[in-house]
């Protein structure tokens, strides 16, 4: 029996060998099949590794920072090529021009207000400068020498050389320091009201100069530190603020009509009328109650001229003592209304002091303003109604928050923010900001030696944000116009809180001041704000109308628009070069560096590149 058992158990062995090896033998074959590339799932592996081949990433730039940013696109187009404008453009404000404002009503000066055109009526074209514009003096030597060619109008030399605004003498012009109500000069002037105002301390920064002629009152307010904005309107003293600005003084076109005009509540700690021949008494006082508006609490307001020691010029004048009597008188009263105080009335000039809160007004009953909101007011039109002070909870506290002197007051957090009224805005946020702008100022000045020397005198910042880039720019050399876009979140008054200038306005419309007048204009964000609410094209002429031949840009922005804007600049007859952000090419924002060619007009289309 055993051993027939053993016999079976020997045959089964081999065959279970056998088996082995044919399974061995058929995975070998299968492995071998799908290795070949025939198998259907090696098939989608290979086409993948196909596509990500590392091959195809050749152009990878790991270079450092600030070197030409070279974006990879597809073929587009040639850029097109901006024509210049016909010469007699020069001079040319798209929004305060001649023939449109006669089609305007008279009344409260409504046709010396800005009225721009359509976009159908927009020029766009590149505007020309005058033959033989040259590059205006260097501060300090602009406040008081222009050249010919760059302003070549000569009637305010005859019409006020008795005055001693502005002299021809042989390819220039000279501006002695005079003025209507200063024909001895703007320095005696502001030493008498400094007898009064606190000018030389830092208490007084900002100042407002209403119908401001050549503004030499602002030109000569820099040699204490105080910058004035200046404003007049382009009416038949040709090119007042023109000269102004020629000399490396802030102004902008402007008039006081039927809108507010663009500054905040509380932004000026001086406001000065020099003969601006306002007639402050006509609409129940309506343009007092607006300089009241935006003169801070604790502020000064100073009249010069008519009807200031009218016992004197009455006859000069050619009005009655009855007529200018009463108008003093009713000046007065609407002082007393304002909460303003007399503190000085000796010759030519009287000085009032706004309370510094309405505790401590002692005014009768008066219309005050219902708007929750006295900073909103771009286009938007003014009423007979006083501008309420800011609740206090003591006798002495300052409405609105006091401020420190100034340069302190530069750095120091503004009321405005201190008190939480900018949404989105805290004193660490505002503090994070301002070391921001430091850090890009020094990234800017590395790009361009020239930043912060007097050969950029006139800045323009169109996006000013809290003003931190004006405020790291901030010397004697140079002066910044903080412009806050309409539609942008609004700080201006905190700009101002800090000792610095500006005004509100829409890029999508020409900005209130002559061709030519800036030597640098700086836009952060500027493009990407605005480019679906109208034509990049449009903005960028508007800068190269403002902007002076060889003047400079820069420009901060999204990749994607700043390579639109780098294409439509290329027809401008712009320099540019786009440079890496200064934290590394892997930051989408970039920085487009611009520089304007010199060429000048001349008879019919035709410009010449001479210097």
């Amino acid at each position: 029996m055993g051993s027939k058992h053993n016999s079976s158990g020997n045959r089964t062995r081999p065959l279970s060998i056998f088996v082995i090896i044919g399974l061995c033998c058929f995975f070998y074959l299968l492995g071998a099949w799908q290795k070949s590339g025939f198998g259907k799932g090696d098939g989608i592996a290979l086409e993948i590794t196909r596509q990500t081949d590392c091959s195809i990433f050749t152009d990878l730039n790991f270079e450092a920072h600030h070197n030409l940013v070279e974006i990879i696109q597809p073929y587009t187009p040639k850029a097109k090529v901006f024509k210049p404008c016909d010469i007699r453009y020069r001079d040319y404000t798209p929004c305060q021009e001649q023939d449109r404002a006669m089609k305007f009503p008279r009344e409260n000066m409504i046709y010396r207000e800005r009225h721009c055109p359509p976009d159908e009526e927009k020029l766009r074209c590149l505007i020309p400068a005058p033959k033989g514009y040259a590059t205006p003096f260097p501060w300090p030597k602009s406040r008081d020498y222009a050249h010919y060619a760059n302003v070549p109008y000569k009637s305010l030399t005859v019409e006020k050389a008795v005055q001693n605004w502005v002299q021809f003498q042989g390819d220039v012009f000279k501006f002695p320091g005079g003025g209507t109500m200063f024909p001895q000069g703007a320095d005696a002037y502001i030493n008498e009201l400094a007898s009064v105002i606190p000018i030389a301390d830092g208490s007084v920064r900002t100042a407002l100069d209403t119908g401001c002629g050549v503004a030499s009152w602002g030109a000569y307010l820099l040699k204490k530190n105080v910058l004035a904005m200046s404003f007049a309107p382009r009416d038949n003293h040709e090119a007042q603020v023109q000269f102004a600005l020629e000399r490396g003084v802030p102004a902008v076109i402007g008039v006081l009509g039927s809108i507010h005009l663009p500054y905040p509540s509380r932004a000026f700690d001086m406001a000065q009328c020099s003969r601006c021949l306002i007639p402050w008494t006509a609409n129940d006082g309506m343009y007092l109650m607006e300089v009241d508006r935006v003169l801070r609490p604790g502020g000064y307001w100073i009249l010069s001229g008519p009807p200031i020691n009218w016992k004197t010029y009455y006859q000069t004048w050619k009005r009655s003592k009855e007529d200018v009597m009463a108008e003093q008188r009713k000046i007065e009263e609407l002082a007393e209304l304002l909460c303003w105080e007399k503190k000085y009335e000796k010759g030519d000039i009287a000085i009032w002091r706004k309370k510094i809160n309405a505790k401590s007004c002692r005014r009768k009953s008066a219309n005050i303003c219902a708007s929750m909101d006295a900073d909103d007011v771009w286009y938007k039109k003014m009423d007979t109604c006083i501008t309420p002070f800011p609740e206090v909870t003591s006798a002495d506290e300052v409405a609105g928050g006091e401020l420190k002197k100034f340069p302190a007051r530069l750095f120091s957090v503004p009321p405005r923010i201190a008190k939480g009224s900018i949404e989105g805005v805290t004193t660490v946020s505002y503090q994070e900001d301002n070391k921001l702008w430091r850090k890009r100022l020094d990234v800017y000045k590395r790009i361009n030696g020239l930043i912060g020397t007097t050969r950029y005198r006139n800045v323009i910042d169109m996006n000013a944000g809290l003003g931190g880039f004006a405020a790291a720019l901030e010397s004697r050399n140079s002066w910044v116009m903080n412009v806050v876009p309409a539609i942008a979140k609004n700080t201006l008054g905190v700009i101002y809180e800090r000792g610095l200038i500006g005004i509100y306005h829409n890029w999508c419309e020409g900005f209130s001041t002559y061709p030519r007048t800036y030597d640098l204009i700086h836009a952060s964000g500027v493009f990407s704000l605005y480019q679906n609410t109208c034509q990049l094209e449009d903005i960028l002429l508007e800068m190269d109308r403002i902007l002076r031949p060889e003047g400079s840009v820069i420009l901060r922005d999204g990749v994607d628009v700043l390579n639109k804007v780098k294409k439509i600049a290329g027809g401008m007859r712009w320099n540019t070069k786009l440079i890496d952000h200064e934290d590394g090419p892997l930051v989408p924002e970039k920085i487009l560096v611009a520089f304007k060619q010199y060429w000048v007009g001349s008879s019919g289309n035709s410009t010449s590149n001479d210097q």
